[in-house]
């Protein structure tokens, strides 16, 4: 079922998501402050591809003050419009029945987009 999903997810824009992902983030390695910051972008990017059948994962280390201050600085720049984007999509696909699987997979994308660092879909 995930394979099918996934295939579906990335012909009606999951791949088009992850290659403005990915792209944005390459965009901002290219400053030495923003690499760690971009790396999260890229990461989100790969989970967008096929986030059907992963589930977000938190990591042992996820609460060390450096990965607290990284999640605070990507809130306030990045982190809320990238969730309110994925929080928006998931609200229009939840309208229909059809939709439901697909917005449980923004969802998902939502906690990853919120705090990034120390979290992954796996």
């Amino acid at each position: 079922m995930s394979l099918l999903g996934n295939l579906i997810w990335l012909i009606f824009g999951g791949l088009i998501a992850a290659i403005g992902y990915i792209v944005g983030g390459l965009a901002i390695c290219l400053t030495i402050i923003g690499i760690p910051f971009g790396l999260q972008v890229i990461k989100i990017g790969f989970a967008s591809l096929t986030p059907f059948g992963k589930e977000v994962v938190v990591s042992d280390k996820a609460d060390s003050p450096l990965r607290i201050i990284f999640d605070i600085i990507w809130l306030v720049l990045f982190g809320w419009e990238i969730a309110i984007a994925h929080l928006v999509s998931a609200l229009i696909l939840a309208i229909t029945i059809i939709g439901l699987p697909f917005a449980k997979q923004h969802f998902k994308l939502v906690i990853v987009a919120l705090l990034p660092f120390g979290r992954d879909l796996r």
